[in-house]
């Protein structure tokens, strides 16, 4: 079905296109999606000590202000990750700030972290108890004189309804933000948070979300920050704003996070250099091009335990978790596996 009224929604601009499509699942406009592969023990996974029915989630961006996703659980999403949060409501950048590029299969965006704000994110999610696993992604306004305390401010707000948090220090479209890559700013920042969960008494997880766009330097210094600090998890990675050389659209040189197919492989090298530093001692969410079952397995041999998407979704529609799980059942069939966690590192 989706691919009959893809034409049609790609006449419309990128961005009035995901307003319509938060509305259409927020009112529950979409088909219900038949999934034979419900409950596959090949696909039956951990995050954060809760089960997982698979390894599938919702990367952060598609539903920024926390409306659907309780609607993306059902669509088949092992768990969903909602933000970026701000404390205060913000705008974001001037529109036009989001381009499609269709013969790439890729977007890039400059939205700006634009949100309602922590407060108003917050009473949303008490009144709508999430039905899976839950995480909140948060970031600094974009004019705070004060970043370090923005994160502590969101921590705090969210410590509670949340079943992790995530600490983005990656998007290209706040300025200065990839500063905190630097080693001595990452660990003043999960020092500080960690220090903050202590004193709410909190056990709330932690992960960090890093750019694609970092050296072999940066990869074994963050690494030693997250280990110092038992950070649990590492998403690898967010929107690059390099890699466009091999891009066709005319767009491809609009300043902003480039997302999708064209970073499919950087981000997989990067989460190979992370898993053989890290070891199994953090774990990895692997994001960037995945949206096929191929994809997510490819994620997975380099040593991601759990992939993300959104791009693929806004290429492949609302059926994307049950596609990728049918093409990564019969691979992991071809492999003689009982479950997808028996192939992670392969690669390595």
């Amino acid at each position: 079905m989706f691919a009959n009224i893809r034409s049609l929604i790609f006449k419309l601009d990128p961005e009035t296109a995901h307003n319509l499509a938060i509305k259409s699942l927020k009112f529950n406009f979409v088909p219900n999606i038949l999934d034979d592969d419900k409950d596959n023990p090949l696909f039956k996974t951990k995050l954060f000590s809760k089960d997982l029915e698979n390894p599938i989630g919702m990367a952060a961006g598609f539903d920024k202000n926390a409306e659907v996703y309780n609607t993306l659980f059902r669509l088949g999403f092992g768990f969903v990750e909602v933000g970026t949060i701000t404390p205060l409501k913000q705008f974001g950048n001037p529109k036009p700030r989001v381009f499609r590029l269709v013969e790439d299969e890729a977007l890039i965006n400059r939205l700006g972290f634009n949100n309602l704000g922590a407060q108003n994110v917050l009473e949303r999610i008490r009144s709508n108890k999430q039905t899976g696993l839950l995480g909140i992604n948060i970031g600094p306004n974009k004019n705070t004189k004060n970043r370090l305390g923005d994160y502590v401010e969101c921590l705090k707000i969210f410590h509670q309804n949340a079943d992790y948090i995530t600490v983005n220090i990656s998007s290209p479209n706040t300025e200065d933000l990839r500063s905190f890559h630097d080693q001595t700013k990452l660990n003043e920042l999960l020092e500080i948070i960690d220090k903050e969960k202590k004193k709410l008494s909190s056990k709330i997880p932690i992960a960090v979300k890093v750019s694609p766009d970092i050296s072999n330097d940066d990869i074994s210094r963050i690494s030693e920050v997250l280990l110092s600090n038992q950070i649990e998890v590492i998403i690898v990675s967010n929107t690059s704003d390099s890699t466009r050389d091999s891009l066709n659209n005319i767009q491809k040189h609009q300043k902003g996070g480039l997302s999708g197919k064209p970073i499919k492989e950087k981000s997989t090298k990067l989460i190979n250099k992370f898993y053989k530093l890290l070891n199994g001692r953090v774990k990895i969410i692997g994001v960037g091009g995945v949206d096929s079952g191929k994809s997510a397995y490819e994620k997975f041999l380099a040593g991601a335990n759990y992939v993300q998407l959104y791009t693929g979704l806004v290429f492949k529609g609302p059926n994307i978790v049950n596609m990728i799980k049918k093409e990564l059942k019969e691979l992991l069939k071809k492999d003689g596996v009982k479950n997808f966690t028996e192939i992670i590192g392969k690669n390595h």
